[in-house]
């Protein structure tokens, strides 16, 4: 079998054989060759597993994409994407060769992260990938769906009225699309776990909507000096549930603006219900609804996944928020690779050095990739039985030295 890069001539045989690797059959492109997910592929990123006769029995791709770690601190990810084998070549160690040979590509082109989004959980913490960031649905019936007023800051003098400084404008996708693209990136830059969307996303519509061409409103929030500051992307032309809006994705670059789309999307007329399909699991928005009940959680799972490939450099490129030390002593089965590290924190910066300290923590390199963005606590993981602590108060320790300045969410869909 032969792993080779692919060209821009390649691009047929290889969403031909990913789509065959899931037994589905490829949409059929816009006029202009834009409108499906794979006008964004970068093929000069991506692979091609071939038999000695010819035949492409496997793919594995990867976009360049912009990561923010904890503290605003934006750095290189590849997005691994497109990963499939044929079925009449799996566990033959295809996937694992592939993966082999792409992270040894990631490395020579000097990247130290690669994410994914993966299709089925067994798969890929074997390759050291761990879940990193996690999201779920929020469903809200319409008659339960009022807001609170605020209490904090209510005085007699002035009485909170939850009225918004600002203004929503109502426009269909086609509209508004320079507006999506500068509102997200200003968004993702502040968002720990958000990844970027490479202006080539919008123009081509590869994605999910709201990147996509597909038909939908978009109600975009203007601050007070006129300028967009938040949208929320929804539909209600879902033939089997016709009495349902449904967010996309809701995006806001504070509070207010929060607020308001979510006032906005909750007092639609003649809807039985409204689902947020991609909902942050420390969202305030269940403590603003005036029925704390009302909005029913589901769907909770991990959504990115983040594998270290160069582990000091990705410890010392986050942002941190107390000082300490620690021990890592970490172990990556796939790569055959052992290290041990002193992590150092002071001021917000951090040194990562070889050590040969007794180890604070013992753990795989999945597990630090979980723990990595601060949505995933080390003690969580000792208690699971993932990672050992050496002594007690190690684990402590741990969770307030990765903790974040606020929770990760990645929203894009790659």
């Amino acid at each position: 079998m032969e792993i080779r890069p692919t060209t821009d001539q390649d691009r047929d045989v290889f969403v031909d054989t990913l789509h065959a690797a899931f037994g589905r059959f490829p949409e059929t492109p816009k006029e202009n060759g834009g409108g499906v997910w794979w006008s964004a592929l970068e093929m000069d990123r991506s692979l091609l597993a071939m038999t000695a006769d010819g035949r492409p029995v496997g793919t594995a791709g990867a976009y360049s994409f912009e990561l923010t770690l904890p503290g605003e601190v934006l750095v290189p990810a590849a997005g691994v994407t497109a990963v499939g084998v044929v079925p009449s070549h799996r566990r033959q160690g295809v996937l694992s060769a592939m993966m082999r040979h792409q992270l040894s590509e990631l490395r020579a082109r000097g990247e130290f992260l690669s994410v994914l989004l993966a299709s089925e959980a067994l798969i890929y913490r074997r390759f050291g990938y761990g879940p990193a960031t996690y999201t779920q649905r929020l469903t809200v019936p319409r008659h339960q769906a009022g807001l609170a007023l605020p209490r904090a800051h209510r005085t007699a003098d002035a009485p909170a009225t939850g009225s918004d400084i600002g203004a929503i404008e109502l426009l269909r996708r086609a509209e508004c699309g320079e507006i999506l693209e500068e509102v997200y990136d200003r968004y993702r830059r502040a968002q720990p776990g958000a990844l970027s969307r490479p202006h080539r996303w919008w123009a081509s519509g590869a994605g999910q909507p709201p990147i996509s061409p597909a038909p939908r409103y978009v109600a975009v929030h203007r601050d007070a000096d006129g300028i967009p500051d938040g949208y929320a992307s929804y539909s209600l032309d879902k033939p089997d549930k016709p009495d349902t809006l449904t967010v996309d994705e809701t995006i806001a670059t504070g509070d207010a603006a929060s607020t308001a789309l979510a006032r906005f999307v909750l007092g639609h007329d003649l809807v039985h219900q409204v689902v947020f399909k991609h909902f942050p699991p420390e969202h305030p928005l269940r403590w603003q609804l005036a029925d704390f009940r009302a909005g029913e959680v589901s769907g909770d799972t991990d959504w990115l996944w983040v594998r270290l490939l160069d582990i000091p450099r990705a410890l010392t490129a986050r942002g941190w928020f107390t000082d300490g030390e620690l021990v890592l002593d970490v172990d990556d089965p796939f790569l055959g690779e052992h290290g041990r590290y002193l992590l150092t924190v002071r001021d917000g910066k951090a040194e990562c050095v070889p050590t040969d300290r007794a180890p604070d923590l013992s753990l795989d390199v999945s597990d630090l990739g979980s723990v990595y963005l601060g949505g995933t606590t080390p003690s969580t993981l000792v208690r699971a039985g993932h990672i050992r602590a050496h002594h007690p108060g190690a684990a402590t320790l741990a969770d307030t030295l990765f903790r974040s300045e606020r929770s990760p969410h990645c929203l894009h869909w790659f």
